[in-house]
């Protein structure tokens, strides 16, 4: 029986299984993901990241990455994202090590009618090598399901593949292993054509890797997280030529002390730019679990990067009728306000706002009003008990919600009426207007 055979019945099953969830920062709420790759396909973002378990006995190394598999997520709107569930797992591909546990930052690509899913991972078979080598899997469906083919790419040595295809159909495959490779793939997508060149005029000192090109007015852009000082920051080269030289440029995102890696991609979007990174937000103590993330990027009028600020919020914009996790802030008052996870036990449940001084308040922007509101739903846990206040966009505009707490040491939901919302794009501030302790999981608009 062929391979094909064995693995179709298998991914048409995972396929059955699809969950939807609603978020900001980070994107993806149900399970540890990093190393972004974004693309459009189909009118829709597709985010093909890879897939961080916590190692334990018999699975993976202790206290270092631990990747089995591969899950693709979509979005039309970069707010409600929809899992597809497992596309390529270690069980499922023949030349990978199925005891490995490192299948690493993936990309997918689409040509010739057919969806190309690129990947790295440890063979089983030492004829084909020690350490990383990179596999490709096809479609007919950005979801998949993916037919891995039977062996990786023959000469091609590394980890972190990136595949870029230039205005005239000539697709390019890129990768790391110490230095950032690049080469020209033949126009099946599985093969290279001639010798990978190591890409000149890349920062020296330091790792480099993740690289990630993309092509905007002329200017070919190489991003790639590179260690400068103690933890990977996301930098950029350019060049006119889609293998270089390439001159350094500037940075796209500083480092963050807490996350040691960082790892991205960069698309457009419905006329915006966007990065797509990650950072261990649902893992602070341990960050080899991480999660993606995105934030808008914009350009200078010389095509320059501006460097982008990592931020809860995130983009796109919020439905006021669904729940608002206005912890996903876009602005706190400078004292009197912080996130805590709702349960310690498992963070995959959220965060919570807690406000514990008299008119501290929390923003949070672009929340679409485009139905008749008449009540507001918030739901609240306060032993002492105190009042909200809600504002559209100013503090010193009229509240258009008063909220009492009464005393409880259980989580509720309160019901209030609200003041007529025009329909039309608000940020909402809620603001504590007693002396008490008020923590806050989400607020939602009511028809």
């Amino acid at each position: 029986m062929k391979f094909s055979q064995i693995i179709l019945p298998f991914m048409v099953l995972i396929f059955l299984f699809i969950s939807i969830t609603s978020a900001q920062n980070p994107i993806i709420r149900n399970q540890f993901s990093a190393d972004p790759s974004a693309r459009v396909f189909e009118g829709k973002v597709y985010v093909y990241p890879s897939h961080d378990i916590l190692p334990k006995e018999g699975k993976g190394r202790p206290n270092w990455f631990c990747m089995e598999d591969y899950h693709v997520f979509s979005s039309d709107n970069l707010i409600d994202w929809t899992d597809h569930g497992v596309i390529i797992s270690q069980e499922t591909v023949p030349w990978v090590n199925p005891k490995g546990y490192a299948m690493w930052a993936p990309d997918c690509i689409y040509k010739n009618g057919k969806y190309y899913f690129y990947f790295p991972a440890p063979a089983k078979d030492t004829a084909i090598g020690r350490g990383f080598t990179i596999g490709v899997a096809v479609a007919e469906k950005p979801y998949g399901p993916f037919i891995p083919q039977e062996k990786p790419i023959e000469g091609v040595r590394g980890i972190d593949p990136n595949v870029f295809i230039d205005k005239d159909g000539q697709a390019y495959l890129y990768w790391s292993s110490r230095n950032i490779f690049g080469v020209k793939l033949k126009d099946n997508m599985v093969e290279i054509e001639g010798e990978p060149v190591t890409l000149q005029d890349l920062p020296s000192k330091g790792l480099k890797e993740g690289p990630y090109m993309f092509e905007r007015n002329g200017i070919y852009y190489l991003t790639y997280p590179h260690v400068q000082d103690s933890t990977e920051r996301l930098e950029y080269a350019i060049s006119d030529n889609p293998l270089g030289p390439f001159k350094v440029t500037g940075v796209i995102m500083d480092q963050r002390l807490e996350c040691w890696t960082n790892h991205h991609s960069i698309i457009e979007y419905k006329d915006q730019w966007y990065l797509f990174y990650h950072y261990n937000d649902y893992s602070p103590e341990f960050d080899k679990n991480r999660s993606v993330r995105i934030d808008n990027l914009f350009f200078n009028e010389d095509g320059t990067i501006k460097p982008v600020k990592a931020t809860l919020r995130g983009v796109g914009i919020a439905n006021a009728t669904s729940e608002i996790q206005i912890d996903r802030y876009s602005e706190i008052s400078s004292e009197g306000v912080r996130i805590d996870f709702i349960n310690s036990n498992n963070k995959f449940e959220g965060w919570k706002t807690i406000l514990e001084k008299e008119n501290s308040w929390i923003r949070f922007n672009s929340v679409n009003f485009t139905d008749t509101i008449k009540t507001i739903s918030v739901k609240v846990q306060s032993k002492n008990g105190g009042n909200l206040q809600l504002n559209l966009n100013d503090l010193n505009n009229s509240s258009i919600a008063q909220i009492e707490i009464s005393p409880s040491a259980e989580w509720k939901v309160i019901t209030v009426p609200v003041m007529q919302i025009k329909s039309e794009i608000n940020d909402i501030i809620l603001q504590l207007k007693s002396k008490s302790n008020i923590e806050v999981d989400w607020i939602r608009f009511n028809k």
